[in-house]
């Protein structure tokens, strides 16, 4: 949306957004602040610099950022062993090498992220996300039992009857912020004794303020560094960019990966200078935001603002929101985060894509986001390449003059290049033998391989082999393309192998 859309309308749209945002990223970063180990403005600081950040040059409006879970949990280890100066040094690092990516133009390759992966992925988050409100049902470190459990789960009730509800009367005000609001205000008036955001920890703070991490600048410093930063680098981008698909979706946008990876390696350098714990994009804020009527960036920029706001001056009032009324809007967010219609289509998809839905979904609850995506990829790479290696075959036929031709079907790459050599009967084959690639494709080395190992043993047999339909970068790719006759007339250019394969034969070229 251009910046003429900002009728009164939108940008009062905009803004109640941005609030409802900022009051739930409170508690959040407040939590994962003592997850990492961290004072509690370490990560409201990055929830404020982060989400500005990004809000202001990131890929897809309508995104928000901050300190998240899934950082956090990495970050532990590098503060307990070392101190939170070493994580603001990691922090730069991470956002340095972010920035890389993005200059490198790597966001690109998000696409190569099947869909039964995504489906795990926003089934996973939402089981994170639920599971990491129930440390709000806990008091000094005790499950609540009794009336002070049934009056949690009342107001968590009540919050999301609200956010149900709201929509149907009015559009006016974002349906989570009514909740908020409402459930705010009953606690208050009537003093009922809930746990409240102030139990967690004090907010009240002061502008964050720049600040050069006090670490040795030395190869033991980076020594120390660089494997953290690569893996929250890793972890922040591979979160950020399938939340950017996800929004994307919602908001009808496509592209800015490349981008997305600039802004949050900004983002994460200036917050390592100032004191926060670095972050990236958190798909639950994002689909508070959205579904918030959130589609510009003014939303993202006014939920760091009042957060900032929340910080300097408004502490003692946002410390008296209940817990519960937030809870119950994270809830909600689960139930709209969830792939619902993936439990639907288990039994019409294929068994291999159904088994990596379960499997990211598992493997992000158990570890974290990274790992799983990137199991999930691997998984359905192999599932892949098994199906094309069983497409291999070749259909027969004879030429007048009694040659065999074997017509290719299917592509020939290192997963086929063994059914590809059980294709030929080379002891009852005649002395003249036609191997035509009109209907296949060679795809890498071990196919050229294949092909050449094919030749050599009729070669050996005292037979001729002739070769149709591969590209002239495949012909000079073929050590043995001397020995072998290869009708190149009707060959086409496909142009598929780079300069570098062709000149140093280390790719293969594919037809």
């Amino acid at each position: 949306m251009s910046p003429a859309g900002l009728t009164p309308g939108r940008i009062k749209t905009e803004l109640l957004a941005g609030l409802t945002v900022a009051l739930a990223l409170v508690p959040e970063a407040v939590a994962f602040a003592f997850v990492a180990g961290v004072h509690p403005l370490v990560g409201l600081y990055a929830a404020f610099l982060v989400g500005l950040i990004t809000a202001l040059i990131g890929g897809r409006p309508g995104m928000i950022s901050g300190a998240t879970g899934a950082l956090a949990v990495v970050m532990v280890a590098l503060v307990a062993e070392h101190g939170v100066e070493y994580l603001f040094a990691t922090v730069v690092l991470m956002g340095i090498m972010q920035i890389l990516a993005g200059i490198f133009r790597l966001g690109k390759f998000i696409r190569l992220v099947p869909h039964p992966v995504m489906l795990g992925f926003v089934n996973g988050l939402a089981i994170v996300i639920f599971l990491a409100q129930m440390t709000q049902f806990k008091i000094d470190g005790e499950w609540m039992t009794g009336w002070p459990l049934i009056t949690m789960l009342a107001l968590v009730v009540a919050t999301m009857v609200i956010i149900w509800g709201m929509p149907k009367l009015t559009r006016a005000i974002p349906a989570p912020l009514a909740g908020i609001a409402i459930t705010a205000g009953l606690v208050i008036a009537f003093g009922i004794d809930v746990p409240r955001v102030g139990d967690m920890a004090s907010i009240e703070g002061g502008l964050p303020q720049f600040h050069l991490p006090m670490v040795p600048f030395d190869l033991h410093t980076l020594e120390i560094i660089f494997p953290y930063a690569l893996i929250l680098a890793a972890i922040g981008l591979i979160e950020s960019l399938l939340t950017l698909n996800l929004v994307g979706e919602i908001t009808g946008e496509r592209g800015g990966a490349s981008q997305e990876c600039i802004a949050q390696g900004t983002a994460n350098v200036v917050t390592g200078f100032f004191g926060g714990m670095g972050g990236c994009a958190m798909i639950g804020q994002s689909m508070i935001n959205v579904k918030s009527g959130g589609r510009m960036r003014l939303s993202g920029i006014s939920a760091a603002l009042f957060l900032l706001l929340f910080i300097v001056a408004a502490s003692p009032l946002i410390e008296q929101i209940p817990l519960a009324a937030l809870v119950g809007v994270m809830f909600m967010v689960v139930i709209g985060t969830f792939a619902w219609q993936s439990l639907t289509i288990m039994r019409k998809i294929p068994l291999a894509d159904a088994l990596v839905i379960v499997l990211v979904t598992i493997t992000t609850v158990a570890y974290d986001l990274a790992i799983a995506v990137v199991v999930g990829v691997i998984v359905s790479a192999l599932e892949y390449a098994w199906q094309n290696a069983s497409r291999i075959h070749a259909r027969t036929s004879e030429t007048p003059d009694g040659a065999k031709v074997y017509q290719i079907q299917g592509p020939l790459f290192f997963g086929s290049a063994a059914g590809f050599s059980e294709i030929f009967d080379i002891a009852a084959d005649p002395e003249q033998v036609i191997i035509d690639f009109a209907d296949s494709r060679v795809a890498d080395q071990s196919a050229l391989t294949a092909i050449e190992a094919i030749a050599a043993k009729y070669e050996a047999a005292g037979k001729q082999v002739q070769l149709r339909h591969l590209s002239r970068d495949c012909h000079q790719l073929l050590t043995k393309a001397g020995q072998l006759m290869i009708d190149s007339d009707d060959d086409p250019d496909y142009q598929v192998a780079t300069n570098y394969a062709v000149r140093t034969g280390v790719l293969g070229a594919g037809h």
